[in-house]
């Protein structure tokens, strides 16, 4: 029987290679061989972004992405957030057994508290229950399709434990198993994608690489990422190297030993480790840079494979919800 994966990724800026690589490219490996329901998660989006038309180009962008890496929305249901209010009935009924003390774990939150406290602010500055609330949101996402596999990276799978933490206190107070608990997938050798300067890519750290660079600006932001201060003279460790660590993700076993083997030669500088990941970054980015271009010209069909695929879960919903509504007495 095949199974249901599930994922989600935030309308809140440019699309950059760590979405790509952590989120976007193993999703749809997975979809090839499971039942995938692929999602715009704009609700979630509002915790950061109150300006309607950034938004609203935002999913749009995000859309285009997705379908430009190769989504087939025959055979994924692909859709947005917001098309499908029984997300946050059950989310509604999550709350009810969703402990305090769980949500004061989630990183985000403890994150934010942290922040404001080495700030010397009060430690709920700035903080809305949107935040609070992420995990709750979040596990409805999950639990509304009926997920067994959520594509994640290492660093994300607290968001998945506390679903299940969820769905588990859920099924306990009713005795059966009403929600599916799902599992965390790890896609093969999955790591943190490295930004400029090597720290893990993040649009709040400003290291990211725009998945939908032109080329020109691709070679320039590969040429910043940061490097130690060895000479052309010197072997290097290419397990140590931010260029190095990216180019593993794009190139094939003999490519990735060939590079290695130069590292540990001398005469090999920067500027040739960084050619070379440009090189095979720009071969294969290029083909999804121009199918972006073509989804963004024509946003009337990505609508209607949004809306499509709204209708398409919220069938499933529907059905979850209201067995949901007889098990609990609201119905």
């Amino acid at each position: 029987m095949r199974k249901r994966t599930l994922t989600g990724i935030k309308p809140t800026g440019e699309m950059h290679l760590g979405n790509y690589l952590g989120a976007i490219r193993p999703a749809l490996a997975l979809a090839e061989e499971h039942d995938a329901y692929y999602f715009i998660a704009d609700y979630h989006a509002l915790n950061g972004i109150k300006d309607a038309n950034a938004l609203r180009d935002y999913a749009k962008s995000v859309a285009a992405a997705w379908l430009a890496c190769g989504l087939n929305p025959t055979n994924t249901c692909f859709y947005r957030q917001s098309d499908v209010p029984e997300v946050h009935e059950l989310t509604t009924m999550l709350m009810a057994f969703s402990a305090k003390g769980l949500l004061n774990r989630a990183h985000a939150y403890k994150s934010a508290v942290e922040q404001n406290i080495m700030d010397n602010r009060d430690p709920d500055y700035h903080i809305n229950m949107g935040l609070y609330t992420y995990p709750v949101l979040m596990a409805a996402d999950i639990l509304i399709a009926q997920a067994d596999l959520v594509p994640v990276g290492y660093d994300q799978k607290q968001h998945i434990e506390m679903a299940r933490d969820i769905a588990e206190a859920f099924n306990h107070a009713y005795g059966e198993e009403l929600l599916k608990l799902p599992s965390p997938y790890f896609a093969q050798q999955s790591q943190v994608v490295v930004g400029l300067d090597g720290r893990k890519m993040s649009k709040s750290y400003g290291n990211v690489i725009p998945l939908f660079a032109s080329d020109s600006q691709l070679k320039k932001l590969v040429n910043r990422i940061q490097t130690n201060s060895q000479s052309i003279d010197e072997v290097k460790d290419p397990d140590q190297c931010n260029v190095f660590s990216l180019y593993k993700s794009f190139a094939n076993a003999q490519e990735i030993e060939a590079l290695a083997e130069r590292y540990r030669q001398p005469g090999m500088g920067w500027g040739e480790a960084k050619q070379a990941l440009f090189l095979r970054l720009n071969e294969e980015l290029t083909p999804i840079r121009e199918q972006y271009a073509y989804w963004m010209a024509y946003p009337e069909k990505m609508e209607e494979i949004l809306m499509d695929g709204a209708s398409r879960v919220r069938a499933l919903a529907q059905e979850q919800i209201l067995r949901l509504k007889e098990a609990t007495g609201l119905r």
